[in-house]
């Protein structure tokens, strides 16, 4: 259970210290950060006041807590999908005979412990601030009201700040028998799920000292109703909390939904009248122009102008093919752009990494996107997102949320710039020490009351588990051999 806070104020200092100035970052050279009662009071150089306590973090970079939109909250499937294509073939699109027998692939217990398991791999690195995101491909529908009772459960013992809220859908793809895919609807269970979404939030919004923050999470578009869409966004307003819509992010989606509602993605979320400033939209890779799509269509345009942002999401996009076109083209647009993780690992260093490197690609040039565009995105993009100017910062007023990452490393090479460094050095490894609120929720790598491997145990035993049940839900149900195929050939040690 995370630790209290501190009796008094603390100071925290480093070789570098990102604060914060007249609206931007800044980086203070053997800085200090001083907080108390959960809040930042001091961000520069010689604190005047007296201290409870001090911590020399040495050559370390202290920076705000990183802000995943998109942050993965079950045991990542993305290893059943990397070399294990197309997806109607190999299990991630239901059969018709499954989705009509269609079940829970985990019990009550295991959905409940992999929340908090993966909101320990979010503090591990550095992430402060989540919405988690979990797949509806293993569930007989939706998530449930009591599941994330859980999940804030979980959250408020480790020190998490979430925004929380269970994913419902109308509908779903599935393959019929002559391979062809195709969309199911039950809007009476869509709606009942945003019923049960709705008595979610009003029961917990603010617990946990303000910790636990809620949301509405329909979860792909084009698994939606207009009627589903329409509410979700009529809500979020009413309710004050975000919305979180996949959208763009694969040309079947793109194309399903042109063919459905005979408008684009987002043409169509504005005649719903859902796009506002609380919505936050993972992936938007697949618009008009870029990616396969060559109908006109002012989609950035139309997010744009709505207020809504990307939560954006390089390393899952980049293992199945695709990537922005381009970072620069949204920024430079308007769009608020934030940062998510939605796989395994939740590196947000990573993403921030693997972002830029696509951005110079895209853009064919190394002037294209520089560091701190993607720093900025991981921390103040998505605060804005979620209209929260108290987080992504250090300076006096904000959340005490700051990550501690170790410089010292011998991986991390040499150092001229701390940020530079750390989009070209660095992972969500070196993250040493993460403060939520004032509190301390990992101190020199280790989370309390917390058995990292004993948890990892637990978590490919249920993995286990839930991937032999695979060929039950893949069309024309052959065996595991076919489905998984492997790099190599295999050959098992003789008896």
């Amino acid at each position: 259970m995370t630790s209290a806070r501190e009796p008094g104020p603390v100071l925290m200092s480093a070789r570098w210290v990102v604060g914060h100035v007249e609206g931007r970052h800044v980086l203070l050279e053997d800085g200090e950060v001083v907080f108390e009662g959960g809040r930042v009071v001091f961000a520069g150089h010689n604190f005047p006041g007296e201290v409870a306590r001090r911590i020399d973090c040495g050559h370390a970079l202290i920076g705000p807590g990183f802000i995943d939109l998109d942050a993965l909250s079950d045991l990542d499937t993305t290893v059943l999908a990397f070399d294990n294509q197309p997806a109607w073939k190999k299990g991630r699109v239901w059969p018709e005979d499954y989705m009509r027998a269609a079940r829970e692939m985990y019990s009550p217990e295991e959905l409940a412990w992999q929340k908090r398991y993966a909101f320990t791999r979010l503090i591990r690195n550095g992430i402060t601030t989540a919405l988690p995101i979990a797949s509806l491909f293993y569930r007989e529908w939706g998530e449930t009201w009591d599941e994330f009772a859980a999940a804030a459960a979980a959250a408020g013992d480790l020190g998490l700040r979430v925004y929380l809220g269970p994913a419902y859908r109308s509908g779903n793809s599935f393959v019929r028998v002559d391979r062809t895919v195709d969309q199911f609807f039950d809007e009476e269970r869509g709606l009942a799920g945003l019923a049960e979404a709705e008595r979610f939030c009003r029961d917990f919004e603010g617990r946990s000292d303000g910790l636990i923050r809620t949301m509405l999470a329909p979860d792909r578009i084009e698994t939606c109703t207009p009627e589903l869409i329409r509410r979700s966004g009529s809500l979020a307003r009413d309710l004050g909390v975000p919305v979180r819509l996949h959208c763009c992010q694969s040309l079947y989606e793109y194309e399903t939904v042109l063919k459905l509602r005979g408008m684009s993605p987002p043409e169509w979320l504005a005649s719903l009248g859902f796009l506002s400033e609380r919505s936050i939209l993972p992936h938007l890779t697949v618009v008009s122009g870029a990616n396969g799509v060559t109908r006109p269509a002012p989609d950035l345009e139309i997010i744009r102008d709505s207020g809504a942002a990307l939560a954006h999401c390089p390393v899952v996009m980049a293992r199945h093919g695709t990537a922005l076109q381009s970072f620069r083209r949204y920024r430079d647009m308007g769009i608020t752009i934030g940062m998510g993780t939605d796989t395994h690992p939740p590196d947000m260093v990573l993403n921030m990494q693997t972002g830029l490197l696509l951005a110079r690609v895209a853009e064919n040039g190394a002037q294209a996107v520089r560091a701190e565009d993607l720093y900025d995105a991981a921390t103040l993009g998505g605060a804005k997102a979620l209209g929260r100017g108290d987080l992504g910062r250090l300076a006096p007023g904000a959340r005490a949320d700051l990550t501690v990452i170790d410089l010292d490393a011998p991986e991390m090479g040499q150092v001229i710039d701390p940020i530079q460094t750390l989009m070209l050095n660095a992972s969500g490894r070196e993250v040493r020490t993460v403060v939520i609120d004032g509190r301390f929720v990992m101190e020199d790598g280790r989370i309390p009351g917390i058995d990292e491997r004993a948890m990892r145990s637990q978590a490919q035993a249920q993995f286990d588990r839930m991937a032999a049940q695979y060929p039950d839900r893949t069309h024309g149900h052959p065996p595991l051999d076919e489905i998984f195929s492997a790099s190599y050939r295999r050959i098992a040690r003789p008896e």
